[in-house]
């Protein structure tokens, strides 16, 4: 079949974030399918932009809409969003080129992508299909104070609303949306649930840590630290603060914090740690994300956190949970969500978002396990995510979705 994915961010690991529209697309052409992604030539997440025309990165077809680049999540965002939106319904036929979907995919972010997708879907006598990311309006407006009335958030939510109204499918990754989604309008019985995962090629021959990585952990192993690890955004919803606190209150206890990555909130964070003399606290710079495992394969247990937010009642899906299981290392979760991961997998601990008393107890819980136990919680984690979670495993739960809708 023809599958046309629309998502205004779309990546790759050469051009960066987002990567699930690539991996799904790289598992859907070794299936027999043939896959044309639509993105457009701008997105914050990317670290390289590519040109409004045709590229072909590892098999993968993408088609490049020119939409103007941006700063924040001021007006400059808006413009591009509606830009790429506006061309893709009005310019559909000279975008797609002779390329005739059986099945179209709204797969940005934020819903008005549904808009287009509708149309194109009809004039192929396509199947439609909006897949989501996150909640939007909802995210906006429960994490970023938005109110229901602001102009912004209307357009949103009367996308959100057409979508449900008008859609053949919606793949959630978050799986308990369909909560959100029925009370928005969904028949339940058009909701299907594909998380994020895991590329196992990547774990085959992962690149070595650079020199400061590499020296900084064999000195702490060499003074027999228990190394807690995290890898990934500084950012404010990662809530970074408490597991600091946490590991600062146990460093008569050996233990070690190790942070690799950057984002908004790195700065102030190290300031903190100096201004507060803990010495048992160290951060790294980002590694690219094929070095992820040898970071990750180097720590003891490793820690994911965010915010306690009621937004997360319907579920998560974090692409770093699913590193750390493939690292086969005891987790401590510190999130409270309408899933539990770690939970189900039987890979580590949950506690309570934001309470250094919980984190820390949880890590001198795993220290003072035996080693059998932690590569068994370790274990544990890893097979949870082979079988779950590989992009080989989803693809197949998407066509899934895609051949019953084509019966």
């Amino acid at each position: 079949m023809k599958i046309l994915l629309i998502n205004h961010y779309a990546g790759s690991p050469q051009l960066g974030m987002e990567f699930r529209p690539y991996y799904m697309a790289r598992e859907w052409q070794k299936s027999g399918h043939e896959v044309l992604i639509v993105g457009a030539t701008f997105s914050h997440l990317r670290k390289r932009q590519p040109q409004p025309s045709d590229e072909v990165i590892d098999g993968v077809h993408y088609r490049w809409v020119n939409t103007n680049a941006y700063k924040g999540n001021g007006i400059g965002r808006i413009r591009s969003m509606f830009s790429f939106v506006w061309q893709l319904k009005y310019r559909y036929k000279k975008i797609l080129a002779g390329f005739v979907p059986d099945i179209v995919i709204a797969s940005s972010t934020y819903p008005l992508d549904n808009y287009p997708a509708k149309k194109i879907a009809r004039h192929y006598g396509a199947k439609y299909i909006y897949e989501i990311h996150d909640l939007w309006p909802l995210s906006p407006m429960e994490l970023g104070g938005y109110s229901p009335k602001h102009p912004f958030i209307r357009v949103m939510q009367r996308a959100e609303d057409f979508a449900y109204a008008n859609v053949d499918a919606v793949v959630s990754m978050l799986p308990k949306a369909i909560d959100h989604a029925e009370e928005r309008g969904l028949p339940r019985e058009k909701f299907y649930y594909v998380p994020n995962g895991i590329v196992e090629d990547d774990w085959e021959k992962p690149e070595p840590l650079p020199a400061e990585h590499a020296e900084l952990i064999a000195r702490l192993k060499s003074e027999n630290k228990f190394l807690v690890g995290f890898a990934g955004a500084h950012g404010i919803a990662n809530s970074l603060q408490s597991i600091i606190d946490a590991v600062n209150k146990l460093e008569s206890q050996n233990v070690s914090l190790v942070l690799v990555g950057t984002g908004q909130e790195k700065d102030n964070l190290i300031n903190y740690v100096a201004k507060n003399n803990i010495k048992n606290v160290f951060f790294l710079p980002p590694v690219s994300k094929f070095a992820v495992p040898s970071f990750l394969k180097e720590m003891d247990v490793l820690y994911i956190g965010l915010q306690n937010q009621s937004l997360f009642r319907f579920g998560i899906s974090p692409n770093k949970m699913f590193d750390y299981m493939m690292a086969s290392k005891p987790i401590i979760q510190a999130i409270n969500a309408g899933n539990n991961l770690v939970r189900e997998a039987d890979c580590g601990y949950d506690v309570e978002p934001e309470n250094v008393n919980d984190i820390a107890e949880a890590i001198l819980k795993l220290q003072n396990l035996s080693s059998e136990e932690l590569v068994r919680l370790g274990a544990n984690g890893h097979e949870f995510v082979i079988k779950n979670h590989t992009y080989s495993v989803l693809a197949n739960k998407f066509v899934n979705v895609f051949e019953k809708l084509l019966k």
